[in-house]
């Protein structure tokens, strides 16, 4: 268990960013865009160059943070919509639920995505005490996805109002964040921000529109990230500031293959935003996918200014959150995170030596240390390509970018990897590609 400073367990946040590239953030090296508080974050904590989401889109990403296991193993590797009944099953068991047996406040504001009929897969149901948010991602309206179901905002089980403009969303959520906070008191919290933006549409309020030089893109992320500032803020004055872990993170790389149907009612293709030097995007098992902000802050007790090399994931989180908060892993089931107090206290080696490329129920990638192994047919809205896949291998120390296939160099290495992916896929219940 880390100790902190505090006289009561400490608190966690997790601010979870949607669709928000690798590169979209000063301190990982966008040129134009102003992140000072997230920046800070950095800083003040440990910075990841190596850190992954779970799942390259949003509902299996989601999935992999809040369960600590592959979304293939927690059976809701594909994403739910706005006519899905059901969602992630009831039987696995949540973060907050195991945090709240150590007598935590929790709440969550923003997107759910996990299910939302019937009531039983919305988060009070799930081991929030709150929650404020959509249950589902901002385009799944017309004109971009054909649906009859009105976008809701929900408060606790209750649908409130019809989402109409999305600008305020990011100050709503942070509104609530912050009184979330305030109210908690004595008692320890955890609280979990999976905001909208910068998934498209986008928009910002009055407040923060054309304020950025990186257009409205820069306009949305800018707003982040004075929520995160406001967020860290109130812990300061109500005197957790010592006593909390604050994650910056996101689910999935840049939209940058988005298809036709979003291109409607204002959304532009440059509305995405930036996976630096990384090859792929949003939904593909190349780098641009998964690998994303990884941001640990923890005055006292993470090493400050410490930029990690080391692979680390949001599957990590749960490990991590519950054995910092003196919680005791269920012992019933088989997770795939690892605990990195280590890491981010000491500077130790992390402990993940390996990051599974999950597309859907495909296993599609394997990397192990720098190596990584790829074996996946080419994809688009009309589905997999017809042409059969060729293996892949790169070496992502000295070729982070993916241009450079190796493989015919060092077949070894390459079909070791294919072997481990197979036998990996056996054991989640997944596939490879053929």
């Amino acid at each position: 268990m880390a100790q902190s400073s505090g006289r009561r367990p400490p608190n966690f946040v997790i601010l979870f960013a949607d669709d928000m590239g690798y590169g979209d953030l000063a301190c990982y090296g966008h040129p134009n865009l102003r992140t000072p508080n997230i920046d800070r974050m950095a800083a003040e904590g440990t910075r990841f160059t190596n850190w992954y989401a779970a799942a390259p889109v949003c509902t299996p990403s989601r999935v992999g943070l809040l369960t600590g296991r592959n979304p293939i193993r927690a059976g809701q590797p594909n994403n739910t919509g706005p006519d899905t009944v059901g969602g992630l099953p009831l039987s696995e068991i949540l973060l907050p639920q195991v945090l709240k047996k150590r007598g935590y406040r929790t709440m969550a504001i923003g997107k759910w995505h996990l299910g939302y009929k019937p009531v039983a897969q919305l988060p009070t149901s799930r081991g929030f005490d709150q929650y404020f948010g959509l249950p589902y991602s901002n385009d799944m309206i017309p004109p971009w996805v054909k649906t009859n179901q009105p976008l809701h905002l929900y408060k606790n089980e209750e649908p409130i109002e019809t989402m109409g403009e999305q600008g305020m969303l990011t100050e709503r959520y942070t509104n609530e964040a912050v009184r979330f906070i305030r109210e908690s008191g004595n008692n320890p919290f955890f609280l979990y921000v999976p905001y909208a933006m910068p998934h498209l549409p986008i928009s910002a309020s009055s407040r923060f529109s054309g304020k950025s030089r990186a257009g409205l893109y820069g306009d949305v992320i800018e707003t982040l990230d004075w929520s995160a500032g406001e967020i860290l803020r109130t812990l300061k004055e109500t005197g957790q500031d010592g006593n909390t872990m604050v994650v910056f993170t996101t689910d999935n790389g840049p939209w940058h293959n988005l298809p036709p149907r979003m291109l409607a009612k204002g959304v532009e293709p440059w509305h995405t935003g930036s996976k630096g030097l990384l090859r792929g995007a949003k939904g593909t098992s190349y780098e641009g996918g998964s690998r994303v902000p990884g941001i640990v802050r923890w005055p006292g007790v993470v090493k400050a200014g410490q930029v990690c090399m080391d692979m680390g994931s949001t599957l990590d989180l749960f490990p991590t959150v519950v054995k910092a908060a003196g919680g005791e892993m269920p012992a019933d089931r088989v997770y795939d995170g690892y605990d990195l107090m280590p890491v981010l206290r000491d500077g130790a080696a992390s402990p993940r030596k390996t990051v599974w490329y999950v597309r859907g129920k495909l296993l599609e990638g394997v990397r192990e240390g720098a190596w990584k192994y790829r074996f996946a047919r080419g994809a688009s809205e009309a589905g997999l390509s017809k042409e059969p896949p060729v293996p892949e291998l790169y070496n992502l120390d000295w070729d982070p970018a993916e241009m450079y296939n190796v493989y015919e160099r060092n077949k070894g290495i390459g079909d070791r990897l294919a072997g481990m992916l197979k036998a990996y896929a056996a054991e989640v219940g997944g596939d490879v590609s053929s």
